[in-house]
């Protein structure tokens, strides 16, 4: 019996760990499983120690303002690795907190696989030294990352595919029409108001993020643009870990700050229905997309949505990013796979209402645009392979841990 020590620290980290211990339970029924992450984590079977809203932090400056909470969580988990003595710890992604697990883990004599490497091709690529010293397998899952680990850290990193692709297909209303999944949320008596099938005709997903930070940046500017698109319908893919306190603090505080009356504000608010748990159907079913940059933005490939994409920080974390940044043409997974700006991705200074809604403009009504986009997306879910990732990974994981014990 293999006891698995898996460490995710956001929402995506959460689904891609989940999936993982669902191909981990399936090849290994009896190992046992416990985990930082979240409760999709928790549901697929891992034992949760700590959920990763109360860790998760982002930013330069953010980092330095929970410097305290951040070693406190540190701490925590290293004793508890030491109480439970796990056969194989698992980080996934997460660098900042799971690099120092990693060292920490190695020293003490565990064995550390890392799954879904750091981006260390587009920036602190120094780590690359770290991955080599306290990693003793790694698993990716971009095609491209074969050769750049081999070549520039020698570092035979296992490729099975992209886990994404299972989430999407596997996804249980994946296949619900419009109408079914209008009726579905009419159901839910907690939906301040009806949602008709014909809103997502027209309809506009909005994803601005799982943490406080990219929510504070984007939601406002999502807003302005709504102010633009008065005949439109919005749907707000709310993430997981964030409360809906927040959201309703930042819409009030922003609608205020552009001067709007109370009926003014109750209209806009009739044209925003805030959801969670429905990201890929709200993907799904509207007919064009703003994203913030991450793993969203490659669900939105997969799934087929036409999206612009928008990122941005607080001042100094986007001054000390950009530094740190070298050597890549653009920011977001699908961009990089293809090698080719599939959408536009619009950053810091240019993520402004106007050029926001410029490029929707594109997405709504420039059929041959949005065709060409189509094409560019099949040409990404080809190149990342077939579904089974998360499965194939784990039998990996599980053949690499009878390795290590001969």
């Amino acid at each position: 019996m293999t006891k698995y020590y898996i460490i995710a620290g956001e929402a995506s980290g959460d689904l891609h760990g989940s999936n993982l211990i669902k191909g981990l339970k399936s090849v290994e029924p009896d190992c046992k499983i416990r985990c930082w992450g979240g409760e999709l984590m928790q549901s697929a079977g891992g034992e949760l120690v700590r959920h990763y809203k109360e860790s998760a932090v982002m930013g330069f400056w953010e980092v330095l303002l929970n410097i305290r909470k951040i070693m406190g969580n540190l701490k925590r988990c290293k004793e508890d690795i030491l109480a439970w003595q796990p056969d194989v710890i698992i980080l996934i992604d997460y660098p900042g907190f799971n690099f120092r697990i990693a060292q920490f883990a190695h020293d003490k004599g565990f064995k550390v696989f890392y799954y879904i490497a750091p981006k260390i091709w587009a920036w602190k690529e120094r780590r690359g030294a770290r991955l080599q010293k306290y990693v003793d397998k790694l698993f990716i899952i971009f095609p491209f990352e074969i050769d750049y680990f081999k070549k520039r850290w020698n570092i035979d990193a296992i490729y099975r595919g992209n886990p994404l692709l299972d989430s999407v297909e596997q996804y249980r209303y994946i296949n619900e029409s419009a109408a079914d999944f209008a009726a579905r949320l009419n159901s839910n008596t907690g939906l301040a108001q009806k949602v008709d099938a014909k809103m997502f005709e027209s309809g506009i997903a909005l994803l601005a993020g799982s943490r406080r930070g990219e929510i504070g940046f984007l939601l406002p500017r999502m807003l302005d643009v709504m102010l633009l698109f008065e005949h439109n319908h919005f749907f707000l893919a709310a993430a997981p870990s964030i409360e809906s306190s927040l959201y309703n603090s930042i819409i009030e505080k922003h609608l205020s700050s552009r001067g709007l009356d109370s009926s003014q504000k109750e209209a806009l608010r009739r044209r925003l229905t805030i959801l969670y748990g429905e990201t890929y159907s709200i993907m799904k079913h509207c007919k064009a997309a703003i994203v913030n940059s991450g793993t969203a933005s490659l669900e939105a490939a997969l799934i087929g949505i036409p999206q612009v994409v928008c990122y941005g920080a607080s001042e100094l974390t986007y001054i000390i990013a950009k530094h740190l940044v070298k050597g890549i043409k653009y920011i977001s997974l699908a961009n990089l796979i293809l090698d080719k700006l599939i959408f536009k991705e619009l950053i810091q200074h240019n993520c402004t209402a106007e050029k926001i809604a410029e490029e929707l403009n594109m997405l709504l009504d420039n059929a041959p645009y949005r065709a060409a986009m189509h094409q560019d997306y099949s040409k990404v879910r080809e190149l990342l392979g077939r579904g089974g990732a998360s499965r194939a990974v784990a039998e990996a994981i599980v053949e690499e841990v009878k390795k290590e014990s001969k």
